[in-house]
């Protein structure tokens, strides 16, 4: 199955070097494709989307035209929409590749390459979560989804969070994996380890391979970086921002996460301000950077939340 391999930091791993950073990114395995996913029936999720979306160079995949840019999307099943959310440096095939086909069995999901990420082109504006939020509620609406259900793991889980919050009548549930609602949940470690991402260090690594093989330009790799690298370490508090969210939510915290386990417990109470329909899970034996690789815990845990009656 394939591996997550967006940017990750263990918290109890300490302080990770460049050194450390490529011995963990070479660990994970480059996703070139989903065979089990690909073979979901193309003529019904080629139905839902609009025929002026252009496909990718690959076939896999379309392009949405939203807020003067390109936005890549893949779509495996029928049924309710999930859209899915990557972690920084990531694709949604690289982050989520072991549970589309099983998610899709049931449900029309949808996995995003957000901006400058993956076969999605960058745009002359620099990585904020407002900006990759509201892209992602332009292409629910774009998709004439009406509302769905937002599953997003680390940066994509900060994103989600604030498509939630931003635009709560096209949220219908929400999953944020391992992101925090305040910059200073990460743990001390891991800002010092997002603040020192280097393209070039990072060129070395399986994360560049992964990107080299399906961006338009591969030499916009530096640019994406630096941009994450901004994002990443630029402080923001949401906590005023968490009642805005009406989705009830199912928030998942590694068992050794790059987060303090007491920011999760205050997110969920912060989400919970008025209407006590979110929860916290502490998913056993796993860490930040490899929560994604297991199907077999997530998706009994991601799938009876999104099943519960509306």
């Amino acid at each position: 199955m394939p591996k997550n391999t967006g940017i990750f930091f263990s918290r109890n791993g300490g302080a990770r070097s460049f050194a450390a950073l490529t011995a963990v990114a070479l660990s994970a395995i480059l996703v070139t494709g989903c065979d089990s996913a690909e073979a979901t029936d193309r003529a019904a999720t080629s139905a839902v989307r609009p025929a002026a979306d252009q496909a990718s160079a690959d076939g896999k995949g379309h392009y949405a035209a939203v807020n003067g840019g390109r936005l890549y999307y893949e779509t495996h099943g029928t049924g309710r929409p999930l859209i899915l959310l990557h972690g920084g440096l990531g694709t949604g095939e690289s982050t989520f590749g072991a549970m589309i086909p099983e998610l899709a069995k049931t449900r029309r999901v949808i996995a995003v390459d957000l901006q400058a990420h993956g076969h999605t082109p960058d745009l002359a504006r620099p990585l904020s979560y407002e900006a990759l939020a509201d892209d992602v509620a332009a292409l629910i609406n774009h998709l004439q989804l009406g509302k769905a259900d937002l599953l997003g793991y680390s940066l994509g889980g900060g994103v989600a969070l604030q498509v939630a919050a931003r635009t709560p009548d096209l949220v219908d549930r929400l999953v944020v994996a391992s992101a925090p609602f305040r910059y200073d949940g990460w743990v001390p470690e891991t800002r010092a380890g997002m603040a020192a991402m280097n393209p070039d260090a990072l060129r070395e690594t399986p994360l560049f391979q992964l990107y080299s093989g399906v961006a338009p330009d591969p030499a916009g790799w530096h640019g994406l970086v630096t941009k994450t690298r901004d994002l990443l370490s630029k402080e923001y508090d949401w906590t005023a921002q968490l009642a805005q969210v009406r989705a009830p939510a199912l928030v998942l915290t590694a068992e050794s996460d790059a987060l303090f386990r007491d920011h999760a417990t205050d997110m969920v109470a912060g989400l919970n301000t008025g209407k006590p329909d979110s929860r916290l899970e502490i998913v056993p034996g796993t860490t930040h950077y490899d929560i994604m690789y297991r199907a077999d815990l997530l998706l009994p845990l991601i799938g009876t939340f999104l099943d519960t009656t509306r």
